[in-house]
């Protein structure tokens, strides 16, 4: 994958999701903006493809997830897709292999840059990412109980974790939205900046953490995200065994050099 480039995944449906490459940094743009960027079947298949080329990718260090055009980051599944599925259909719909789960999976960290509607399954991608960066023009919910459902893909579970029960039973139940701003107050996004400055501002966070130790930032995260999954003793005992492992690589060796030496570190991921 070439640096400084945008290119469509190759394959099937290689025009739902392109990849743009900033040296270590690779942007995931979910482009069907005609829809609002919603998530039907070829959109999820296409996002798999492009994920996991990053993913698998020893040149990529950071992804970033976003939608294509201004209006939408995503703004849900696509209900005319799903409006004739059987229960049947729709169970084997949700047993397919999930975007959301790829994220959670990779060793890489990911972020949200969220440029509109987040509402519904797009909520839902954007809160299986590491963190959220979100336009001021962005808007967010879980809209399903206005189709007389409930959200099927960890909104019910990811939401009240990040902003706690009270605020996720008001989204949830009323199917109402938030701004940016409420956003940010309820800790469901870690900023908010001008739509026009959210491209330049997610790329220098990322870059922030490109320039860190691979390793390390695997390990951290993975020990992080433990911390919600695990009481607190096995969460220690998993930090201890990530420390361990980033204490014994190259990057270490590396990091306590350059901070001796009074220089920055030039880290490889070993």
């Amino acid at each position: 994958m070439s640096d400084d480039s945008t290119a469509p995944v190759s394959g099937r449906d290689d025009s739902l999701v392109l990849i743009a490459r900033e040296g270590a940094i690779a942007t995931l743009v979910i482009n069907r903006p005609d829809k609002h960027n919603a998530l039907s079947a070829p959109v999820r298949r296409a996002f798999l493809e492009a994920f996991s080329a990053c993913s698998d990718d020893p040149d990529v260090r950071v992804i970033v997830v976003t939608g294509a055009g201004e209006k939408s980051f995503v703004a849900g599944a696509d209900i005319a897709e799903f409006a004739t599925r059987t229960p049947v259909d729709q169970y084997r719909a949700m047993r397919a292999p999930s975007p959301l789960e790829a994220i959670e999976r990779s060793p890489k960290p990911v972020i949200a840059a969220i440029n509109g509607y987040c509402l519904g399954g797009g909520l839902e991608l954007a809160m299986a990412c590491d963190f959220r960066i979100a336009s001021d023009r962005a808007r967010f919910g879980q809209p399903e109980i206005n189709l007389g459902i409930i959200p099927g893909g960890g909104g019910t579970q990811r939401l009240p974790r990040l902003i706690g029960l009270g605020q996720a039973m008001r989204m949830i139940l009323t199917g109402e939205s938030i701004d940016a701003a409420k956003a940010l107050r309820v800790g469901l996004v870690q900023e908010v900046v001008p739509g026009d400055a959210l491209k330049s501002r997610v790329h220098e966070v990322a870059l922030a953490i490109a320039n860190k130790s691979p390793v390390a930032v695997a390990a951290a995260r993975e020990a992080t995200r433990a911390a919600l999954q695990t009481p607190l003793a096995e969460g220690l005992r998993i930090e201890r065994g990530l420390y361990l492992l980033a204490f014994a690589s190259a990057d270490k060796e590396e990091g306590v050099r350059a901070f001796l030496d009074k220089r920055p570190p030039h880290f490889t991921g070993h």
